[in-house]
């Protein structure tokens, strides 16, 4: 089992990706070590988040707050504009808790092991062994989507996920080394995402296809299976999007807790299977011809819009008017942008 994972990395040092938090292996064995925090960073941007979506975030994060201590003192309303459009804004949330934990309680360094890195707030089992394994070169079993793909090809397991998440964490941890564990747990992460992809894996150069049970049995492409997962159900809403004669839009931030929690949007209603008209304010609302529609990890939301041209001395009963002069749609999450996209040349050409 030790001898793949040798074959892995030298797989991996001609064939590594480039990737901006990445210290690549020819580097790393030059004594170049990682950054903890960039480390961090991309972990948490990355979950359940493309590498492509993700590269100019964390270059744009790094360029504003380039080390702990920095984003430990930013404005949490800097922070979550920074992070709109990249989504589970409660990653953005839980970035500052722990940023700021990690310069309060460790003294700005990141904790080196597993069981350290735990205790931070927002990360769990899988970013502590990531962080652990590539910032530090801990020997901790790395599984992400990629690697379960990998080990269930590799053992031709049959067994839907995610019933068989154990026994795929299991084969991991057998084909981790003590020897390079970090580099070891990009390897197979890179292997899944460039050759043991979803589909139409390429199996004729792949350095681990003499010893793939999957490739064997030709069972490699529908590999690893998934249990059926449940019909996504649908919400409904009504955003409230007005202007006043000087410019400036009514916004609100949302509840620290749930969707989109500390994000600065356009009031709603609830978004329940039959939404109650809540405007934020007494005026003429009008109802746009299109609506606005976003998919969430859990249901579709489907929001109907009503917008309005106020007076400048309108006061609104919740929400706060934004001057057009610091207003960037840019800092809206995605869902709200789009329904700023829909109205606003209406609102333009009225």
């Amino acid at each position: 089992m030790r001898d793949l994972s040798a074959d892995l990395l030298e797989w991996y040092d001609r064939h590594a990706r480039v990737m901006p938090w990445r210290v690549g292996p020819q580097d790393r064995k030059a004594g170049i070590k990682p950054d903890p925090y960039a480390v961090w960073l991309s972990e948490v941007m990355l979950q359940q988040t493309t590498v492509a979506a993700v590269r100019d975030y964390h270059r744009n994060f790094l360029s504003i707050w380039p080390t702990v201590q920095d984003l430990a003192a930013a404005d949490d309303a800097a922070v979550m504009a920074a992070w709109a459009g990249l989504g589970y804004y409660a990653r953005a949330r839980n970035l500052l808790k722990c940023a700021r934990t990690v310069v309060s309680d460790w003294g700005g360094a990141f904790p080196d092991t597993y069981e350290g890195l735990l205790t931070l707030p927002g990360v769990g089992p899988y970013t502590a062994a990531a962080v652990a394994a590539i910032a530090f070169d801990r020997a901790e079993t790395v599984v992400d989507g990629n690697v379960e793909r990998v080990m269930a090809r590799m053992h031709d397991i049959h067994t839907p996920l995610p019933a068989s998440k154990p026994q795929l964490t299991q084969l991991a941890s057998d084909l981790t080394p003590n020897t390079r564990p970090g580099d070891y747990a990009q390897a197979v992460m890179d292997l899944g995402a460039t050759i043991c992809t979803p589909r139409s894996p390429a199996c004729g150069i792949c350095p681990w296809r003499e010893p793939c049970k999957a490739r064997a049995a030709g069972t490699a492409a529908m590999l690893p299976k998934k249990t059926p997962k449940k019909k996504t159900p649908t919400r409904f809403g009504i955003a409230y999007v007005a202007q006043r004669e000087d410019g400036a839009w009514l916004l609100e931030t949302r509840p620290e807790t749930g969707l989109l929690g500390g994000m600065l949007g356009w009031p709603t209603t609830e978004w329940t299977d039959a939404p109650q008209a809540d405007p934020p304010l007494i005026a003429d609302w009008k109802t746009l011809s299109e609506e606005a529609r976003h998919t969430f990890t859990h249901f579709h939301l489907r929001l109907s819009i009503q917008y309005a041209r106020v007076a400048t001395d309108a006061v609104p009963m919740r929400g706060d008017f934004v001057p057009a002069s610091t207003f960037s749609p840019a800092s809206l999450p995605t869902a709200m942008r789009k329904v700023f996209d829909l109205v606003d040349a209406t609102l333009r050409d009225n």
